[in-house]
């Protein structure tokens, strides 16, 4: 039997509600098709707004998007999607497949994407091709209700008040797409950057270097040590990748035992990659001021046959749901450093939670653990210890039960997931005193999936049924939980 322990008296704070934020970048069906398709598209939409999209955004209580990139964010000039449509600069997208870019969808579209779906709006501006001055201006064009001809410019456009934009990242990914850049260079230009990324009334900024790849550990220690104190949060990126290659990265739907495990394996190593990073962080800045910001994580596959291979498309599994599962509790664990996530990316592309094809839409398993994951939200972290049989093979051999667990308004909540695929897993949860529990179950063969046409609702959450009362459940094969306790 596996078992959990809690104690509700010890924690590491509280867990962020960011830390369930997502990405969206102009990158192959994302925001046009995914998110926007237009005021004039035949699919509802609001302003141009996918309805159901945004509704399924709202119903997990999404707390923080990230826009415009990824490696887009640095070929993108906002003043291009900005004013009457017709008259934006059309581009061609260097990064995600050389398509045409109309800039359609620009700052005041995913602004009110933003308020539709009801969450934060976390900016990425362009450092690899831009200018201070054009950071300094679109900060000022979203967060000044001054009088200066940039906000003259804003009303214009029609929006009369500041947004109010908190979460600024200054570049992205500068030692590679966003400009291959060394560490100590960057950091120079950081301090340079953020200078100019004004306050203006009460909208101070939440200013974002941009972090390491990886297990790139001296790029950390160098940002820490030149450029720490004029930051308050750093980012971090790390993709599950399956196969032994970037250019061979396995096949999002077909895959073996052996490669599941090997996926899972791969993704609980987020745990090291955030003790390495955050012991550096603690030697410049042991009161842990500035956050670990991991706004690019997830599953990366070879993309789907047949569709467009910049367009990163891939199908969404169980295993994908379990690797959600993972590296979320993981997240929950170290809340006292991680306080902000963003998975890649939130439709149709990499390991997202929506797919669309023309007028339909799919809740991807991932989803669905957003879903069962979301009480966490702003609870108290609460420390859980796991005891639990090995699960996996010789190689990728790791811990059955993943878990973390939170409380709030007097409702302690535990996520658990059994990562066998082949056996059961009977739980106990200990350490706590409970009158009422409930639990819901989301399971199916590692391989199982939402489509379009034969299984739309093949994978979802199941209520299930607890014994007398008492907190012992049966997590079946390759499942993950959401157990409420009060």
């Amino acid at each position: 039997m596996a078992v959990i322990t809690l104690n509700p008296r010890s924690g590491k704070g509280t867990i962020s509600k960011n830390i369930y934020g997502h990405f969206s970048e102009h990158l192959g069906r994302c925001i046009y098709q995914g998110l926007y398709v237009g005021e004039d598209s035949p699919i509802p939409n609001l302003r141009g707004i996918r309805k159901d999209a945004a509704e399924a955004l709202r119903k997990i209580h999404v707390p923080v998007l990230r826009w415009p990139g990824g490696c887009f964010a640095d070929e993108y000039h906002w003043r291009d999607g900005i004013g009457p449509r017709e008259s934006r600069k059309r581009m061609v997208n260097t990064n995600w497949g050389g398509v045409v870019e109309d800039n359609s969808f620009g700052t005041h579209e995913f602004m009110d994407l933003c308020e539709q779906v009801g969450c934060d709006a976390y900016i990425n501006a362009n450092v690899g091709s831009g200018t201070v001055q054009e950071m300094a201006e679109w900060v000022e064009y979203m967060n000044s209700d001054g009088d200066s001809s940039v906000v003259l410019e804003r009303r214009r456009n029609g929006r009369e008040n500041a947004w109010g934009v908190k979460y600024w990242g200054i570049g992205n990914e500068s030692w590679g797409c966003g400009g291959n850049m060394r560490p100590e260079y960057y950091a120079d230009e950081f301090r340079r950057y953020q200078t100019f990324c004004r306050t203006y009334g009460q909208n101070r900024p939440f200013r974002i270097a941009c972090g390491a790849s990886d297990f790139n550990y001296t790029w950390t220690e160098v940002l820490m040590r030149e450029a720490g104190r004029f930051m308050d949060g750093l980012s971090l990126h790390y993709y599950t990748v399956c196969g032994d290659t970037w250019e061979h990265k396995g096949s999002a739907t077909d895959f073996s035992l052996e490669e599941y495990y090997k996926t899972l394996f791969k993704a609980a190593r987020m745990d090291e990659l955030i003790a390495g990073h955050d012991a550096i962080m603690n030697r410049y800045d042991p009161d842990k001021r500035v956050g670990l910001i991991v706004d690019e994580w997830g599953t990366w596959f070879d993309v789907e046959p047949g569709t467009n291979p910049g367009f990163l498309y891939q199908q969404n599994t169980m295993r994908d749901a379990m690797v959600a599962a993972v590296t979320l509790n993981i997240f929950n664990r170290h809340c006292d450093r991680v306080v902000m996530a963003n998975l890649a990316q939130t439709v149709n592309v990499l390991q997202s939670v929506l797919l669309t094809e023309g007028d339909r839409l799919v809740l991807t398993p991932t989803y669905h653990v957003f879903d069962l994951f979301q009480a966490h939200q702003g609870a108290k972290e609460v420390a859980c210890f796991v005891q639990a049989d090995p699960a996996g093979t010789e190689k990728w051999c790791m811990s059955q039960i993943s878990a973390s667990a939170s409380e709030k308004d007097g409702v302690l909540t535990v996520t658990a997931a059994n990562l066998d695929a082949e056996k059961p897993a009977e739980l106990c949860l200990t350490g706590f005193t409970a009158t009422q529990s409930a639990a819901r179950v989301l399971t199916g063969d590692i391989r199982a999936k939402n489509d379009f046409d034969a299984s739309p609702l093949a994978v979802r959450p199941l209520e299930t049924r607890l014994a007398d009362g008492n907190v012992l459940l049966t997590l079946p094969r390759c499942s993950v939980a959401e157990i409420t306790l009060s």
